[in-house]
């Protein structure tokens, strides 16, 4: 018995110093307390309702409560409870940015130029809420490395963009540089004819990169840009899936499911605190590649494999 007790009273004194760790770790990191987060959609469109689902899946294994919001008619007590608020759309943002209710909110599916110009000071709000953002648009470094490694003979790469977009033309201006290549530009006003000054730019660069730019893109347009850059010989960098589709050669994206992914790690890493922080606004950390097979061999381009390019661009699955 005498040999016992000492082995008895060490084993009981690690227990103690364990268990003291062990609260003294539960102290420094409380866990997750439930919160309620509000999705709200700009409209009932597939990517808006994708977006909500993917955030809706990744926490639903968690105690955190998600529920879905529309923008039309959405009022103030909506938001009563609620610890974040997630606006998919740039029309969701702005009515999110109405309301007097201020939890912070994260924007997405929104571009960046927008987000810069208005949105940001709007969903700020004088300092009265925290906004952050994942833009729609694709970081210029990376576009300007899939141009360096897709098409390693061209030079110079025609841009036509709105005057909302101007501010952002140093910056890409930069990218294209680091790759060696040179920006061909112009800026269209709202009173010009598009075709003409997409012609000017074609008739100089050795390709055109489109960006979300509804001004410049949008379903009236978009035929005309891809058979007028087609004329020219010069393929087309594009930002969508259905750009590809309708005759980009090929194009950098983020599906709405891979940005609700985004969106869902930047919630669940927010709420894990007693006060909501969100990280700095950011492109889509998840992209994809897609190429017109047709398009590449009737303009008589060899690139390779998508899954190539995405893993040279250090895409993430």
């Amino acid at each position: 018995m005498t040999a016992w007790v000492p082995r008895r009273r060490g084993a009981l004194c690690r227990i103690a110093r364990l268990g003291l760790a062990l609260a003294c770790l539960l102290l420094a990191s409380p866990p997750a307390l439930a919160a309620r987060v509000a999705v709200v959609l700009s409209d009932d469109s597939a990517p808006y309702q994708e977006v909500y689902q993917v955030i809706r899946a990744y926490l639903d294994g968690t105690r955190h409560e998600v529920s879905r919001l529309d923008a039309d008619g959405l009022a103030a007590p909506s938001l009563n409870e609620v610890r974040l608020t997630v606006a998919v759309g740039v029309r969701a943002a702005e009515v999110v940015a109405t309301l007097p209710a201020r939890p912070p909110v994260l924007a997405v599916l929104v571009p960046r130029a927008w987000y810069l110009k208005t949105g940001r000071t709007r969903l700020n709000d004088g300092g009265r809420r925290s906004a952050s953002a994942i833009y729609l648009d694709q970081p210029f470094e990376r576009q300007a490395q899939l141009i360096r490694l897709a098409f390693p003979e061209a030079r110079r790469v025609g841009v036509l963009s709105s005057r909302e977009q101007g501010g952002l033309l140093a910056e890409l201006d930069e990218a294209l540089r680091l790759q060696q290549l040179s920006l061909v530009h112009a800026t269209l006003a709202e009173d010009a004819r598009l075709i003409p000054q997409l012609e000017n730019v074609l008739s100089e660069a050795d390709l055109l990169l489109a960006f979300p730019d509804p001004q410049v893109f949008n379903r009236n347009t978009a035929q005309s840009i891809l058979l007028t850059s087609y004329r020219y010989r010069d393929p087309v960098l594009g930002y969508s899936r259905s750009l590809t589709r309708a005759g980009a050669l090929l194009s950098l994206h983020s599906s709405p499911a891979q940005i609700g992914r985004q969106a869902a790690e930047w919630v669940g890493s927010a709420l894990q605190g007693s006060v909501a922080r969100l990280p700095l606004p950011a492109p889509p950390a998840y992209f994809s590649i897609s190429i017109n097979e047709q398009v590449a061999r009737s303009l008589g381009f060899t690139l390779p494999p998508a899954a190539e390019l995405e893993k040279r661009l250090g895409g993430v699955r």
